[in-house]
């Protein structure tokens, strides 16, 4: 990357789902960073325990590593230091105060192995310094990233993070790493979007030059991810209804599609989500951007139908900044479905815009009241000034 400061780690091809829940269409990287000063060597961050071997493998004519920063204990980041404690038992693990007993917990890191370090600290390698910056919830409360000052080098673990396995150190296709940065905050950090706010108001001082994640490739440009997660943290709701739902028996579906024409008539975006077949990272990206949520589901055993109380428990625990929320819906005898949904989503502050049920198949009197909710979220998306 830079005079003695090289990328290792492991590329994860074939990974498809990341904690049993978040897909990876991309597969995905653990990133590992060693800085090589003139008297000592760091080690930032390792790798999943499922590819240690991969790091290892690496590091094989590596006689000493004095420091291993852990940034975050997650496993995918700090997994393998036990691994790699064993062949380095004089290494010292680097994090913070909170991240060291997280670690005993989690990897049972025995106590004496740690150096933990408070915000702003440094570190002196010989002609490489690190300096140590708090950013918590990002996405965990112990995190922290390092800059390395010589070099102007951030080494962001999951800030700034992307889920993409490729061949390439640094970004080639802004595009590809936007949707990729987008998908990964949205499923990752929007619950956490106040503090990753002053987190990223925190950096300002600093001149980055480059970012290394730990997941993903590394920004030499790194500008541009930079606005784009100030975007995604600051900016207001978006012109968006975000629209997931399912449909037993047509009677949604065509709720769902009259709703759609109506809204798009009247100058609103909409995305929809077919929740039998969606990609939740898609769902989620959604959400980042929603001025309103309109849930569609049928009535099931009286309440909503699976998959729209999914749906409904992601929202709720993403915390999306939308503003408006509805249902729409049909049942065959009774039911309460906008209880339940209703109840489902404390932590949503939104406003509920009248729900529209059916008993079986619209009828005439049931598109016209989806008329009135399409234009009641059409003006209020004017009023609000959303774009």
């Amino acid at each position: 990357m830079k005079d003695n400061v090289f990328l290792l780690g492991a590329v994860d091809w074939n990974r498809r789902l990341f904690d049993s829940l978040i897909p990876l269409p991309d597969g995905t990287s653990y990133n590992s960073y060693m800085v090589c000063g003139s008297e000592k060597t760091a080690l930032l961050d390792s790798v999943d325990p499922c590819m240690a071997d991969v790091l290892l493998s690496q590091i094989t004519d590596v006689a000493k590593i004095d420091y291993i920063v852990s940034h975050h204990a997650e496993q995918d980041h700090s997994g393998s230091i036990p691994m790699l404690l064993e062949k380095y038992p004089d290494a010292k693990v680097v994090c913070t105060t909170k991240a060291r007993g997280m670690l005993m917990d989690l990897l049972h890191i025995p106590e004496e192995s740690f150096h933990t370090v408070e915000d702003g600290a440094t570190l002196s390698l010989g002609a490489k310094t690190l300096e140590f910056i708090y950013t918590p919830w990002v996405h965990w409360p112990e995190t922290m990233v390092t800059y390395l000052r010589e070099d102007r080098i951030l080494f962001s673990c999951d800030f700034f993070g992307s889920h993409i396995a490729t061949s390439d150190m640094f970004v080639v296709d802004k595009g590809r790493v936007h949707e990729a940065g987008k998908r990964y905050f949205a499923e990752i950090m929007m619950p956490f979007r106040d503090v990753i706010g002053k987190n990223l108001e925190k950096l300002k001082k600093y001149d980055i030059d480059m970012i290394a994640p730990s997941h993903g490739q590394i920004y030499d440009d790194p500008a541009w991810i930079m606005d784009a997660w100030r975007d995604w943290v600051f900016a207001p709701p978006k012109n968006l209804v975000v629209l997931p739902y399912v449909s037993m028996h047509e009677s949604t579906a065509r709720m769902v599609d009259h709703l759609t024409t109506k809204l798009v008539d009247n100058g609103v975006r909409v995305e929809l989500y077919d929740l039998t077949v969606t990609d939740i990272g898609k769902l989620a990206m959604s959400l980042v951007d929603g001025a309103t949520i309109v849930v569609g589901t049928p009535t099931v055993l009286a309440g909503p139908h699976p998959l729209a109380a999914y749906a409904a428990f992601l929202a709720n625990a993403l915390r999306p900044r939308a503003k408006y929320l509805s249902i729409i819906g049909s049942y065959g005898w009774g039911g309460k479905t906008v209880e339940t949904l209703s109840a489902m989503i404390p932590n949503l502050k939104v406003e509920v815009i009248d729900p529209v049920l059916c008993k079986g198949l619209p009828t005439k009197e049931v598109f016209a009241a989806i008329d009135v909710m399409a234009d009641t979220i059409a003006e209020k998306h004017r009023e609000q000034g959303f774009s």
